[in-house]
């Protein structure tokens, strides 16, 4: 390894070192509505998101709140010196998972063919001075 790359390396090591990532794969619901969960609470503070999907009367927002105190955890793992109170959530990515294709019967013979969506959700948390 060169060592161009070597201290590229070196330096993208120390700056994941701050930040933390949960994942939700497979999550039964469409990622339309996952998405409009995700822009209420991208870039606000921790606790502020909590209060927000706690408070939430969407069904997406339980499991996006969920994600939310993964990410907490895992961020208090890396660092257990620190405390959570400043930290902000800096970028949710929700993309399309795997679709479960059902047939739904239809009138004079027919069939609809029905979709059931799932989607992924990727949560970065990382503190507020470093965004």
């Amino acid at each position: 390894m060169g060592v161009r790359k070597k201290n590229r390396a070196e330096a993208m090591k120390e700056e994941r070192k701050s930040i933390a990532i949960a994942k939700l794969n497979n999550c039964p619901t469409s990622p339309r509505k996952m998405r409009l969960v995700a822009d209420m609470i991208r870039g606000m503070e921790v606790e502020k998101a909590l209060a927000v999907l706690k408070f939430s009367k969407k069904e997406a927002s339980i499991r996006m709140e969920k994600l939310l105190l993964s990410a907490i955890s895992n961020w208090e793992q890396k660092n257990p010196e620190e405390r959570p109170e400043d930290l902000i959530v800096r970028e949710v990515k929700v993309d399309g998972g795997r679709m479960l294709k059902r047939i739904q019967p239809a009138p004079q013979g027919r069939a609809h063919r029905i979709r059931k969506r799932s989607n992924h959700v990727t949560m970065i948390v990382d503190k507020i001075n470093q965004q």
